[in-house]
Formats: C-alpha cells, sequence, structure tokens
C-alpha cells in the first residue's frame, strides 16, 4: 500500500523551493498515485531553455518499489525512448532504495540530460548519433527542445499577476498554471477547489 504521508511530504518538499530547483511534482488527478513532475533543462545542454515534464505512476509498494517514470515531453537523449519517453536509469530500476525520493529521481533524471550514457540507451537511433555524429545529435536535441520543450511565456507573467491579486500564492499559482498547461480558467477552477 502506498505510504501516502509520505507522498504528501515529499510533494511538499520538492515543491517548497521550485523557484530554486525549478522541479516540481503535482497531482496528475485528485489522487497521489498519478503523479506529474516538472524539471528544467541543465544550463550549457542542448535542453537549456526547456520545461520537461514526467509522468510519474506510483506502485502499490513505494517507496520500496521504484516510481514508474516516463517523459511526457518529447526529448531527443540516448537514454530516453524518443517514441514512449521511456527512461534507462539504474535508480527507476533495480538500484532504487527507499531512502531516495521523487525529488531525487527527478534530479537524477536531470543529471541524465546532462550527461548521456550512449553505451547504455534506450534509444538506439539517438545514441549512435550522439557518438557517430555529436554535432547533427545537439542539432536535433535543441531544436526538440524549442519545439517541445518551450512555451511561450507571452501572457503567462499577466496571468499569474491577475491569480496573485485574487489571494492565491504566487508559487501555488504558477505551478498550477504549469499543470494545467498555462489555461488559466482551469488554474482557478484548480486553485479553488483546494
Amino acid at each position: 500500500m502506498v505510504d501516502f504521508g509520505r507522498v504528501q511530504k515529499e510533494l511538499q518538499d520538492c515543491n517548497k523551493d521550485i523557484n530554486v530547483s525549478g522541479i516540481s511534482v503535482n497531482p496528475k488527478f485528485d489522487n497521489l498515485i498519478n503523479l506529474i513532475g516538472t524539471i528544467p533543462g541543465p544550463v550549457a545542454t542542448p535542453y537549456e531553455g526547456g520545461t520537461f515534464k514526467i509522468d510519474i505512476d506510483l506502485p502499490d509498494a513505494y517507496p520500496f518499489e521504484p516510481p514508474r517514470m516516463k517523459f511526457a515531453t518529447k526529448v531527443w537523449h540516448p537514454n530516453i525512448s524518443s517514441q514512449s519517453g521511456a527512461i534507462c536509469l539504474d535508480i527507476l530500476k533495480d538500484q532504487w532504495s527507499p531512502a531516495l525520493t521523487l525529488k531525487t529521481a527527478l534530479l537524477s533524471i536531470q543529471a541524465l540530460l546532462s550527461a548521456p550514457e550512449p553505451d547504455d540507451p534506450q534509444d538506439a537511433v539517438v545514441a549512435q548519433q550522439y557518438l557517430k555524429d555529436y554535432q547533427t545529435f545537439a542539432s536535433t536535441a535543441r531544436y526538440w527542445t524549442e519545439s517541445f520543450a518551450k512555451t511561450s511565456s507571452l501572457g503567462v507573467e499577466d496571468k499569474v499577476q491577475k491569480l496573485v491579486e485574487m489571494g492565491f500564492p504566487e508559487g501555488m499559482v504558477r505551478s498550477t498554471l504549469e499543470v494545467v498547461g498555462g489555461d488559466e480558467n482551469l488554474a482557478l477552477e484548480k486553485l479553488c477547489s483546494g
């Protein structure tokens, strides 16, 4: 049985420093089993400036079994399937420990974006390109980041300002807007429902 008290604490811990880390985790629906994580693309990589969403499903035995994570945002990377978003990372498989948290898993995924392991690929085509033609790999990864991981910031600050003026905390407003894809009305509905 999932330890919901622990999950709730992990969500609070993760989201309290979102302005520093850029990492957040929020419920995808009205439960604590299906979550959506968000990580910023690491600086000085082809993923810089992107915001990547990761689907997180918690198994019944969490935290004694690893969370099931996959990229919801399309990403061009040797250790991430360009088709399904599946992630090849040891801590999401046999190296998981109950001492790890959702945030440490997301930090590890972010680190994987910075340091691909093409010799242990999830996507063989991307890995071959990374090894044989790095410039084309980097250009493609940048293009995918621009196409799939960047949203227009035009109007976002206006939406944040309007919802903050209604009395909602700024951090909560930003994370809610992120979860609902920038839809101001859905964000207001979610904020009002608690």
